[in-house]
């Protein structure tokens, strides 16, 4: 009864790789901390591509790429919220969210791992000023 019962997958690991990018480069005060973060989610992802060889295709590079993109948003968007006060453009990072989710949703279907179902995508209906993130129209 002590194997661990929930661990991390492929899509939860470059998902926190891509936050502890952002936090390497925002938090340039705890690089050191972060890189050993950084090296330590490298190694996981090594150990679980080595179990199941991951056969990538544009797909999964696009769904890598979003999870980076939505992560760096939902960043910027944060800090500007609780700077300025600007709590109305959570719901802009709410949608973001549900965009990463989605794209973690896609890797974790190459890998057969865990999805995530609650992901409450209200990006088709954001203003124009945050552009198009209805962007799993074609997919």
């Amino acid at each position: 009864m002590t194997e661990r019962k929930w661990l991390p997958q492929l899509n939860e690991l470059i998902d926190r790789l891509s936050i502890v990018q952002l936090k390497m480069i925002y938090i340039p005060e705890y690089t050191a901390e972060y890189a050993d973060e950084c090296n330590m989610i490298k190694h996981d992802i090594d150990l679980l591509l080595e179990e199941q060889p991951l056969k990538i295709n544009a797909r999964g590079i696009w769904a890598i790429l979003i999870i980076m993109l939505a992560n760096r948003v939902i960043w910027e968007n944060e800090s500007k919220a609780r700077s300025d006060g600007q709590e109305a453009n959570l719901k802009f990072t709410h949608s973001i969210n549900g965009v990463r989710n989605r794209a973690k949703n896609i890797i974790a279907e190459m890998v057969g791992g865990r999805k995530d179902y609650k992901i409450d995508c209200l990006a088709a209906d954001l203003s124009e000023e945050f552009g198009n993130w209805d962007i799993f129209g074609s997919d």
